[in-house]
């Protein structure tokens, strides 16, 4: 079969759509409400279905398949990489020290890092000593991190799910999902060719918003406790022909690598209109190209599609002004053009699952340690304020990487489903350190490694020997203690 193939049906049996408990209409519909019904096509059987190609979904289908298990791989955008290459967040965060020095992240996210980096599509910044780190202005976790060219990393990901052998769909996105007696048996997929079954023995849910979790009737919170509110979206975008002498040249001289002075200037002088107060900037792959972070777009709900919308619309019309001052008052960015705009928004946070353990700010302050941990975070408490979008509240002391337990992958009610990535069962304020790209990598190969004996063993997620899978996680390169 071509790799790029999976819609040749079993048989010419079909399955009622309706046999889903999430889409099933109930006996009094409310007004307005469709009962809608039909038979689709039901594809061959995969040991495990990853639906979600971003950071946590490419690590879990990698692991799924070095297992040699039968994997499909399931993703929305016409590329691969999520966020990173779709939504031009092209700076993979969380795995290293924020000195430079220590990867945090090992196994697939250090492999795919330096592939990338010999490429020439990605850089391994090392330590500086001044005021100015062109990928982060200083120590810290911006300078820590990976940024890369985000064509050719796609490239790059096409090229390792191809020689893994597993089979892959873009342009498509699971919508639903037939449940019975607590298990998923198929995933509905959606794409130009129609909708289809696929049979699974195994899914894992990548989607970043709990999609397939909350369809098949899995508990989850969303937002904050008290009303709801998300943190702020961002659309992304990338600009070139930057003089970074001059932009390097004032942030030294002024120590203002987020223009908070020259911002509350433009804001006196009526200039500056938008509800944020920083201006970031960071370097990409070569000197020059850079890609800017400081648009939050309040009140936009990830899991809703008019929402997704209104923010689409509106961050363009930030792009077209915030380049208009840059260019206009920001030292470097005189002459600098617009080279991408992402098609999609960057989405910090949606749906959490409410797990078989729920990660807390507690447990991070105590420094307490886990039996089942699979993987590790160097990230800091970054969650902006749903309202004040340039407020990154603080949570107490956090120790240098943040421990990730097995158990917060591992949603309730469903069996044969694991949600790696931002996701997971956590307090809410939890997310800030775990939900970049480099802990999600390490959520998915942890989840992907999983599902060898949840298949092989016809094993509930939640009865995973986690000593032998952090042992052959381990043996995979990938980093489960810490010194």
């Amino acid at each position: 079969m071509n790799r790029r193939t999976f819609l040749r049906t079993a048989g010419a049996s079909g399955i009622p759509l309706m046999a889903t408990p999430a889409m099933a209409a109930s006996e009094k519909a409310p007004a307005g409400q469709l009962d809608y019904r039909r038979s689709i096509p039901v594809a061959e059987r995969y040991d495990v279905v990853v639906c979600g190609g971003g950071a946590s979904g490419v690590a879990a289908a990698l692991a799924a398949g070095r297992s040699g298990l039968k994997v499909l791989l399931v993703e929305a955008h016409g590329q691969l990489g999520g966020n990173a290459t779709s939504g031009l967040v092209s700076h993979w965060l969380g795995g290293r020290t924020g000195d430079c020095e220590r990867w945090v992240v090992g196994g697939i996210f250090r492999s795919l890092s330096k592939e990338a980096a010999a490429r020439g599509s990605a850089l391994i910044p090392g330590p500086t000593q001044g005021a100015y780190q062109p990928h982060g202005w200083k120590k810290g976790q911006l300078a820590a991190g990976i940024p890369f060219d985000p064509y050719g990393v796609a490239v790059l990901l096409d090229q390792r799910i191809e020689q893994a052998g597993i089979d892959m769909v873009l342009l498509s996105e699971v919508v639903d999902a037939v449940v019975e007696e607590g298990r998923i048996t198929h995933v509905v997929v959606m794409n130009k060719s129609g909708l289809t079954a696929i049979p699974a023995a195994a899914v894992i849910d990548a989607t970043g918003d709990a999609d397939v979790a909350a369809r098949t009737g899995c508990p989850f919170d969303k937002g904050r406790d008290e009303d709801g509110l998300m943190t702020p979206t961002s659309l992304m975008f990338h600009v070139d022909n930057v003089d970074q002498d001059a932009l390097a040249a004032y942030i030294e001289t002024h120590r203002a690598p987020r223009f908070r002075e020259k911002i509350a200037e433009l804001r006196e002088a009526g200039e500056w209109d938008f509800p944020y107060e920083i201006f970031i900037s960071v370097q990409l792959h070569e000197k020059g190209t850079m890609m800017i972070n400081t648009i939050r777009l309040v009140g936009i709900d990830g899991t809703d599609g008019r929402s997704l919308s209104e923010g689409m619309v509106r961050g363009r019309v930030e792009v077209q002004r915030l380049m208009e001052l840059m260019r206009k008052h920001f030292p470097g960015f005189a002459q600098a053009r617009v080279k991408a705009v992402a098609p999609t928004l960057g989405v910090r946070e949606t749906r959490r699952i409410r797990g078989a353990y729920r990660l807390t700010v507690a447990d991070l302050s105590s420094n307490r340690d886990f039996a089942d941990t699979i993987g590790f975070s160097s990230y800091g408490w970054d969650l902006p304020d749903p309202r004040r979008p340039s407020d990154n509240p603080g949570h107490g002391q956090k120790r240098e990487v943040t421990p990730i337990p097995y158990r917060v992958m591992v949603p309730q009610h469903i069996t044969n489903l694991i949600c790696p990535g931002r996701s997971i069962s956590v307090e809410r304020p939890v997310l800030g350190p775990l939900r970049v790209m480099a802990p999600c990598m390490a959520m998915g190969e942890a989840a992907g490694q999983a599902a060898q004996q949840a298949v092989r063993d016809d094993r509930p997620f939640a009865e995973v020997d986690t000593t032998a899978l952090r042992r052959d996680l381990a043996a995979h390169d990938a980093i489960v203690e810490w010194e």
